[in-house]
């Protein structure tokens, strides 16, 4: 685990170089939550209802808008206004992997306008460098009107059964990672992977990716589709600093009880983590 990780949400946030994660370690702080809810509803309604009520227990929403049924202004307007009512981000869990080209229209523009609402997008780096470049081109071009409030998220490793996401591809997520780290907010892994050998040789000494785990229930059991599960405790020990947790709550009979739950062990598991200092 990096050393960063030992450090409290406020210290990280104090002195980090990238806009997105200081602002992402603040809410953290302020909210005592490092919940992200993965909300994979299929209709507006359900999405904005999810948000409103989990809203103050939660750091992130993640969502996935092209399950949605009936996605449009509604949808925009709803998800932002909510976020800013509660304090929280918005990650589009859209897993770009397309040649930098096709991505950049993707992401801006396009029939879903994922730059005008999503605070933080992910990528598979399968396709090479190209797809971070192109996205970080997009984020740092002048008429691109959202600047720090944007960031990305490498999908290094995966928590489904068998999954390809391993050994040379991970080391070249963290690679392209330290090659963008403007726009590169962190991974989507399993565990913290400062530690990992690129050809990247020099990790500068304000290197500080923020680690989002996906995979996390509190049943701490598999599902029949390959899925395996954390519980926050072990994703927060391995070095998560956010924990993605979907169907354990909002499928659950009482949604804001769950994130509740999920909002105090993971808090827990995180003071444990940098020894009771917030």
């Amino acid at each position: 685990m990096s050393s960063k990780s030992q450090l409290s949400y406020a210290a990280r946030a104090s002195k980090h170089p990238n806009p997105l994660a200081k602002r992402l370690f603040e809410i953290a702080e302020a909210k005592h939550s490092n919940v992200t809810v993965s909300a994979d509803v299929t209709t507006t309604k359900e999405l904005l209802d999810l948000a409103d009520r989990l809203g103050p227990h939660i750091a992130v929403i993640k969502t996935h808008i092209d399950i949605l049924s009936d996605f449009g202004d509604d949808t925009i307007n709803g998800l932002t206004a909510l976020a800013k009512k509660h304090n929280f981000l918005i990650f589009e869990d859209r897993k770009f992997i397309d040649i930098g080209n096709t991505v950049q229209k993707q992401y801006h523009g396009g029939a879903l306008r994922i730059s005008e609402w999503a605070h933080i997008i992910n990528c598979s780096v399968l396709p090479g460098e190209g797809i971070v470049e192109a996205l970080a081109q997009t984020a740092s071009a002048q008429d691109f009107p959202y600047g720090p409030e944007r960031g990305l998220l490498i999908l290094a490793e995966m928590t489904s059964k068998g999954s390809l996401a391993t050994g040379d591809y991970t080391k070249a997520s963290v690679d392209y990672a330290r090659k963008y780290k403007k726009f590169v907010t962190g991974f989507v892994s399993t565990r913290a992977l400062t530690e990992v050998q690129t050809d990247v040789t020099s990790a500068s000494e304000d290197e500080d990716f923020v680690v989002f785990t996906t995979g996390v229930n509190l049943s701490s059991k598999g599902d029949k589709l390959g899925q395996q599960y954390q519980t926050p405790e072990s994703a927060i020990g391995r070095g998560a600093d956010f924990i993605i947790a979907g169907r354990g709550i909002y499928a659950a009979p009482d949604p804001v009880e769950a994130a509740q739950r999920y909002q105090k062990e993971g808090w827990d598991a995180y003071m444990a983590r940098v020894g009771g200092k917030s």
